[in-house]
């Protein structure tokens, strides 16, 4: 579903040289769940929600994509239907390429071993999700998602690290497996103890320290 911008020099690199500059409004939709997938999208500003239709037609937050973050590359590998939704949460800017330029990209030294470094990554991030899931409260699952976004995307400010968090608290919930509710009240602890404060999209982290320690159920 999404490579990380981490690790994705060569392939980003191919992408930009083979594909093309679309912008993207707010709401707008990349690509759908159930879409043939025949192109890859790489994003260069703004944010993408990945999700899908859980029972009941609920929406299921799976991954929020960035600056740098690769999308849409499984079903290009296997031709089965796209299984998320990807829709931006803000303008997005982004490259998109066609399949084939994706599979082009991989006979090019070392991106094969980078791409496969980088699922090797994301598998190991689902496995501390479904940890986090069973053994976490939701505290503690907020806390682990604000720290993966302060490490992935945030800027160094006075106060801390500021990120931008693109999701509505329904969504937020959502990714986290939690009610509205649950999520609002664990925001609003963590901005007691003074480790995070939040504005309108955005987070500042003021301890990360702390947070991490809330991440893994230490705090």
């Amino acid at each position: 579903m999404m490579v990380s911008g981490e690790a994705a020099g060569v392939l980003a690199d191919a992408l930009r040289r083979e594909g093309r500059v679309i912008r993207v409004r707010s709401g707008q939709a990349l690509f759908v769940e159930g879409d043939r997938a025949e192109r890859v999208f790489l994003v260069q500003r703004g944010w993408v929600i990945l999700s899908c239709v859980g029972p009941g037609g609920r929406e299921v937050v799976l991954a929020v994509s960035g600056p740098g973050d690769v999308i849409g590359e499984l079903s290009a590998f296997d031709g089965r239907p796209r299984s998320a939704t990807a829709v931006a949460a803000e303008d997005v800017e982004a490259v998109v390429a066609s399949s084939e330029a994706l599979t082009r990209a991989l006979e090019e030294p070392g991106a094969a071993l980078e791409l496969i470094g980088v699922l090797a990554s994301r598998l190991r991030d689902d496995t501390h999700r479904l940890v986090d899931f069973a053994t976490l409260s939701t505290s503690g699952r907020i806390a682990s998602r604000l720290s993966e976004l302060a490490d992935r995307f945030g800027e160094p400010v006075a106060e801390g690290t500021s990120v931008a968090l693109p999701l509505s608290q329904d969504q937020l919930a959502s990714w986290c497996g939690a009610s509205r509710e649950a999520a609002v009240r664990a925001l609003r602890a963590l901005r007691t103890l003074g480790v995070i404060s939040t504005g309108r999209h955005s987070v500042v982290v003021h301890d990360p320290e702390r947070l991490r320690r809330q991440a893994q159920g230490l705090a």
